[in-house]
């Protein structure tokens, strides 16, 4: 299928104002249900527009798209117009300005790299969902204090992967984690056996090679065996909670 196709504009304006009907609850609910989040940094409309839909035919109606890279707002407002079926958030967001360009393009989730508070309240001020980057437990604990729907605990890896997820769950079990940063096929079960909420991939999930091959069996395929880590993952971990 074909985003850019005009015989389809009527269908995407119906389809676009069902997505945008939805509640803050409702976008929460479908990131905690998918337990997948995908990165992109997109070099064009067109390669970020490849994306969604290969993901979205692969059951991952959901795609975070980086603000560092050139054009990013642009590109974001494009596929929340061309790709309806996908719920588009800005992530690597640094400023309200930029949150408020991305929820003007169309984003329905916000996100960062990093613990930015003036962004995490804005968007709890907008009823927007918001999920901040942290590391510590004391930036978890401000995250979350300030309204985070979620929190990104980034770089994930770094702290320790799976074992440093279950040492935050256990101090803080009911903040819902998503671990971003060095998630990888060998390491996404243990981590949401761990706790993690959700993983955050980038191009563990989306390689810039299938990008640019227009690849997009090989993107579904990653994007099925990372839902299937994380339905492994939650049965494992509801198997340790007896």
């Amino acid at each position: 299928m074909s985003y850019a196709s005009k015989s389809a504009v009527e269908e995407i304006r119906f389809e676009t104002s069902l997505i945008g009907t939805m509640s803050k609850e409702e976008i929460c609910s479908r990131i905690q249900d998918v337990g997948v989040v995908p990165a992109l940094r997109a070099n064009s409309a067109e390669d970020a527009l490849f994306v969604a839909d290969a993901l979205a035919q692969a059951g991952v109606p959901i795609l975070e798209l980086a603000m560092n890279a050139p054009e990013a707002v642009q590109i974001l407002s494009e596929v929340a117009l061309r790709a309806p079926k996908m719920i588009v958030g800005g992530g690597s967001i640094t400023t309200v300005a930029t949150a408020q360009q991305c929820l003007d393009a169309g984003a329905r989730f916000l996100t960062s790299d990093g613990l930015v508070l003036p962004v995490v309240e804005f968007a709890a001020q907008r009823d927007v969902v918001v999920f901040p980057g942290a590391f510590t437990p004391t930036e978890v604990i401000a995250a979350r204090n300030a309204g985070s729907d979620f929190v990104k605990v980034v770089p994930c890896d770094a702290g320790g992967g799976h074992a440093y997820i279950r040492s935050l769950k256990n101090a803080m079990p009911d903040v819902p984690l998503i671990a971003a940063g060095g998630v990888t096929q060998q390491s996404a079960l243990s981590i949401v056996s761990a706790g993690a909420t959700a993983l955050g991939v980038g191009r563990e999930l989306i390689p810039a090679d299938a990008i640019r091959l227009r690849q997009a069996n090989r993107i579904q395929e990653l994007a099925r065996r990372f839902m299937n880590f994380v339905d492994g993952g939650r049965i494992q971990a509801a198997g340790q909670s007896y």
